[in-house]
């Protein structure tokens, strides 16, 4: 049987590598008693995958893993009991928000990926102030949106492996808006096409003749990770499956 979990991300927990993420829920699953299956062969490990790496420093409320339990159970529990042990396994700064069963034909939780929304807010504090960074929020951004989209290319520098190459990200970029001085935007996360925030928040600043501020001034919030349906529909990674 195929679960997928929805959790969060937060706190000091936000500068934690996606590995040691991976060796928490090892851990976690293994004092919850979840019958969690195995691969086979000569060095077996839990049969799990995360949707997609969280960067260091971005909180989250919709991070995704999928596991695959055995079945029948040794314990059998539902979604409810399953997400109380998970959560009393955890430490602050990872809540188990809920969890489903993903029928027989469902993707994983990697490839299904096809976006996410996220929230930028600069961060208030005095570190910030003493950094001399310009910016007290976002609100001066609202105005040059509508401009910003109407471009049917927007270029950024991306740096790989291979070099750096220009990329037109202007496909990727969903939805943007500023509320209250807070950055919201829906952009694409699938492996092809991966909008980083800071890279989009880069791009609207320049356009506006701004300068960017240092990343860690910025607190970027992951809200939700999204796949599309049969009908190109995008749909939260959660609402593939159903309770149990």
């Amino acid at each position: 049987m195929k679960l997928r979990i929805q959790f969060s991300k937060y706190g000091p927990l936000r500068f934690i590598g996606h590995l040691d993420v991976m060796r928490f829920f090892q851990k976690a699953i293994r004092r919850a008693g979840i019958d969690i299956a195995y691969s086979s062969g000569f060095s077996p490990h839990q049969i799990m995958s995360f949707a997609s790496p969280l960067g260091l420093g971005v909180e989250s409320r919709g991070e995704y893993l999928d596991v695959q339990v055995n079945e029948p159970m040794k314990n059998p529990m539902n979604a409810q009991e399953m997400k109380e042990r998970l959560n009393a396994a955890c430490v602050e700064g990872i809540e188990i928000l809920r969890i489903v069963r993903l029928p027989d034909n469902a993707g994983n939780a990697m490839a299904s990926v096809a976006a996410a929304s996220y929230t930028a807010a600069m961060k208030q504090d005095e570190s910030v102030r003493q950094a001399g960074v310009s910016l007290s929020d976002f609100s001066c951004l609202e105005p040059v949106i509508p401009d910003f989209l109407a471009q049917d290319q927007i270029f950024i520098t991306k740096e790989t492996k291979k070099g750096v190459s220009q990329v037109d990200i202007r496909p990727g970029i969903f939805s943007l808006s500023v509320h209250d001085g807070v950055m919201e935007f829906l952009v694409d996360a699938s492996s092809a096409g991966n909008i980083k925030p800071y890279a989009l928040l880069d791009a609207l600043l320049s356009s506006a003749g701004k300068e960017t501020p240092p990343f860690w001034t910025v607190q970027f919030t992951r809200l939700e990770t999204f796949t599309r349906t049969a009908d190109g529909k995008l749909i939260p990674l959660g609402d593939v499956g159903e309770a149990f």
